[in-house]
């Protein structure tokens, strides 16, 4: 027990690593990470414990942001609000499903993850954007949709926020990953909640993976600044990885 949740502190610590460095992402390992290297033998509850984890760091995150003024805050309630639904139906439906078929769903997530990672960022947009009745009509069924994905699959889901947020108000990608934490909070708690009420969460693994995760977001920022100038490559390399774990997590679930 004691080697488990020192391995969970240590992988906490390198998924807060890669959250600080690459953003959106990293958060789709811990329950690999759980499964495959801490040795959570149930698939629901990695997923329930990485989810609340998430959520956690997700909350820290946002803490940063909101002080920073980036946060675009009407536009991120509504889309976290309507995906609030969406996030508890995905976890319902997800607890239904058999372990081994889970993880094989996952693993397509993984991908989607890999592949919106390698696809160029633009940096560009209307850091003056207001919520009116016609963006409201766009983010509320994207962000229904973004958060049945991430209750399913028990992910933060920044990857789809991000971009349904630039894609649904014309938001800088900066404001469009500040305000994505909201969602994220909220799709993370909601997810985490479903499975808590299941009893589908371990609490020791759960403090260690958060403990770890603030290290290692502490650590993250002088790497990401020595990463600056090779961020295109560092991203791509980070995007390989998820893509190789992915094809590992498919292959132990379908053998």
């Amino acid at each position: 027990m004691v080697l488990s949740l020192a391995l969970a502190v240590v992988g906490g610590a390198v998924i807060g690593l890669l959250l600080s460095v690459f953003g959106g992402g990293g958060s789709v390992l811990a329950t690999p990470l759980l499964i495959y290297v801490v040795g959570v033998t149930d698939t629901h509850v990695a997923i329930g414990t990485s989810a609340a984890a998430v959520a956690v760091n997700a909350a820290l995150g946002l803490a940063t942001q909101a002080r920073a003024g980036r946060v675009k805050w009407p536009c991120a309630l509504v889309f976290g609000g309507a995906g609030l639904a969406g996030s508890l139906a995905g976890a319902h439906l997800a607890k239904l499903i058999d372990g081994d078929q889970l993880l094989v769903w996952f693993a397509g997530a993984m991908a989607l993850v890999a592949l919106s990672m390698l696809a160029p960022r633009k940096t560009q947009g209307d850091p003056s954007v207001r919520l009116n009745a016609s963006l409201t009509l766009k983010l509320a069924p994207l962000g229904l949709a973004v958060g049945l994905a991430a209750g399913f699959f028990g992910i933060g889901g920044g990857f789809l926020i991000v971009p349904g947020l630039m894609a649904a108000t014309g938001m800088t990608l900066a404001n469009a990953a500040a305000s994505s934490l909201v969602s994220v909070v909220l799709f993370g708690g909601a997810t985490s909640a479903s499975y808590g009420l299941s009893g589908l969460i371990n609490w020791p693994v759960f403090l260690s993976l958060v403990a770890g995760g603030g290290l290692g977001a502490l650590a993250g920022a002088p790497v990401a600044q020595r990463l600056a100038g090779h961020a295109d490559v560092a991203r791509r390399s980070f995007a390989v990885l998820v893509l190789l774990t992915a094809a590992y997590v498919a292959f132990r679930a379908l053998t």
